[in-house]
C-alpha cells in the first residue's frame, strides 16, 4: 500500500512551543506519523529564497523575474491603463514588487498600503491566477507594479526573529483520505470556518493561550499543508533539498516513468495539457486532494501527453549524441569508400622479357609499326601524282 506523505509547517506568526505541542498531539491522536521535524530560520529562508519558490506562481512576478521576462497580455495592459506596454517598459516605468520598493524608497509594509489604495481606486488588473498589475504613484509620475502584495507576505517569513517549524508526516490513505487531511485535520483556509477540533480551528480559538500576538486570519491561519502528494514532494524538495531518488514519493514517480527533468519542471506548477479531449489546467490543481496511488496514475497519464518532455534527461542526451555521431560518420563515408578502393587495387602485370634477333635475351623485340606509311609522295590508285590543289594529275 502506498502511504500518503505531506509537508506541513507552522507559519511564522504561530511558531510557539505550545503551538508545536498542539500540532504534535493532534497528529498522534489521528495516527499520523511524524517522520521528521525541525526549524528553519528567516535568514535562511531569505538567503535561499525559499518562500519565493514556495509561492512560485505569485513570486515569479514579484521577485524572481523582471517584467521583460513575463508573458504579459499587452492588449489587456493597454486597454486597462491606456498606454502601450512596449513603450512604457522601454521608458523604465514597469517594475516587479521587489524593485518597486527600491524605486519608491519604501518597505514591504508601505508598498502593501499603496497596493491596497490602488485596489480601492480600481487601478489594479488581474491577468491570471496570482498575476496582478497595479498603477502606483511615484512623485509626480506613475509606475506599474506586479504583485505588490507579495512583499508583505514575504516579510513575515524573513524578518528578524521569524522562522517556520516543519513536519514531514505519513498516514494510511484508507483511514484518512487526502481531502479529509486538509479539510478536517488542518481545517479550511479561513480559520473562522474551521471545525474547533481541526488545527486551524483550535489555533483560532486558543490563540492567546498559545502565545500568539494576534488572532489568526485567512493569511495568517496558523499552519500550512500540501494540497497533494506531488505538491508535498515539491515542497520537501524546496524546503529540505530532497531529490526524487531520496524521497519516498519521488522514487515512485521515477518508477512510474516520470523523468527527473519533468519532475523538476512540474515542481513550479506549470499549465499542463492532457486528455483525449484536451484539458489545459494548472498541474497542482489537476492533482489536488488525490491520494498517492491515484496521484501517481494521473502523473503517469499527464506525462504520456507531455511527449518528448517525458523522456529522461539521460535518454534525451544519449539520443542527441547518437545523432551527432551519425552525422560525423556520414562525413567520413566518402573517405571510407576511397580507402576500400585503394585496398582492393591490383597493379597491372609487367610484360615478360622477349628474345632478341640473335636469340639472346635482354632486349625486347621491336614490334613492326602498324601500317607505317612509306616515305615519298603518295600516289593514287592509278599511279597519278596528287596535285597541289588536291586533285589528281592526268596520266602522262
Amino acid at each position: 500500500m502506498v502511504m500518503n506523505e505531506a509537508f506541513v509547517f507552522i507559519k511564522p506568526h504561530a511558531v510557539t512551543d505550545k503551538t508545536k505541542e498542539l500540532v504534535t498531539k493532534t497528529f498522534e491522536e489521528k495516527d499520523i506519523t511524524i517522520k521528521k521535524e525541525g526549524l528553519i530560520e528567516g535568514t535562511e529562508i531569505d538567503k535561499r529564497m525559499l518562500v519565493d519558490k514556495h509561492y512560485y506562481s505569485i513570486a515569479s512576478k514579484a521577485t524572481l523575474k523582471k517584467p521583460s521576462e513575463l508573458n504579459v497580455p499587452k492588449d489587456k495592459f493597454k486597454d486597462f491603463f491606456g498606454i502601450d506596454w512596449d513603450e512604457t517598459l522601454k521608458a523604465g516605468k514597469i517594475f516587479n514588487a521587489q524593485d518597486a520598493c527600491e524605486k519608491l524608497g519604501v518597505d514591504s509594509g508601505k508598498l502593501d498600503v499603496l497596493w491596497a489604495e490602488a485596489k480601492k481606486e480600481k487601478k489594479l488588473i488581474k491577468f491570471g491566477g496570482g498575476f496582478y498589475c497595479g498603477e502606483l504613484p511615484s512623485g509626480d509620475d506613475k509606475i506599474y507594479v506586479f504583485n505588490g502584495f507579495f512583499m508583505s507576505m514575504r516579510s513575515k517569513f524573513v524578518e528578524e526573529g521569524a522562522s517556520i517549524y516543519y513536519y514531514v508526516v505519513s498516514w494510511d490513505p484508507k483511514a484518512i483520505p487526502w481531502e479529509d487531511f486538509r479539510g478536517k485535520v488542518l481545517g479550511p483556509t479561513d480559520p473562522a470556518d474551521a471545525p474547533k477540533d481541526s488545527l486551524r480551528g483550535a489555533i483560532a480559538t486558543k490563540w492567546e493561550e498559545l502565545g500568539l500576538k494576534s488572532a489568526p486570519n485567512v493569511g495568517d491561519n496558523g499552519v500550512h499543508a500540501s494540497a497533494s502528494p506531488f505538491e508535498a514532494y515539491a515542497e520537501r524538495a524546496n524546503w529540505l533539498g530532497y531529490r526524487p531518488d531520496r524521497d519516498s514519493f519521488g522514487k515512485l514517480l521515477i518508477k512510474a516513468g516520470i523523468s527527473r527533468t519533468l519532475i523538476k519542471e512540474w515542481s513550479n506548477d506549470p499549465q499542463v495539457t492532457y486528455g483525449v479531449v484536451p484539458i489545459k489546467k494548472s498541474l497542482f490543481d489537476s492533482l489536488e486532494d488525490t491520494d498517492s496511488d491515484y496521484c501517481l496514475a494521473l502523473c503517469q497519464m499527464i506525462a504520456n501527453f507531455a511527449g518528448e518532455d517525458a523522456k529522461d534527461a539521460k535518454t534525451v542526451a544519449l539520443e542527441k549524441e547518437v545523432a551527432k555521431l551519425k552525422e560525423q560518420l556520414a562525413m567520413y563515408e566518402a573517405v571510407g569508400k576511397a580507402v576500400t578502393l585503394i585496398q582492393e587495387f591490383k597493379p597491372p602485370t609487367e610484360p615478360k622479357e622477349a628474345k632478341g634477333k640473335g636469340g639472346g635475351k635482354g632486349k625486347v623485340a621491336e614490334e613492326p609499326d602498324e601500317e607505317k606509311p612509306k616515305e615519298g609522295k603518295k600516289r593514287n590508285k592509278r599511279g597519278g601524282k596528287k596535285s597541289r590543289g588536291g586533285r589528281e594529275a592526268a596520266d602522262e
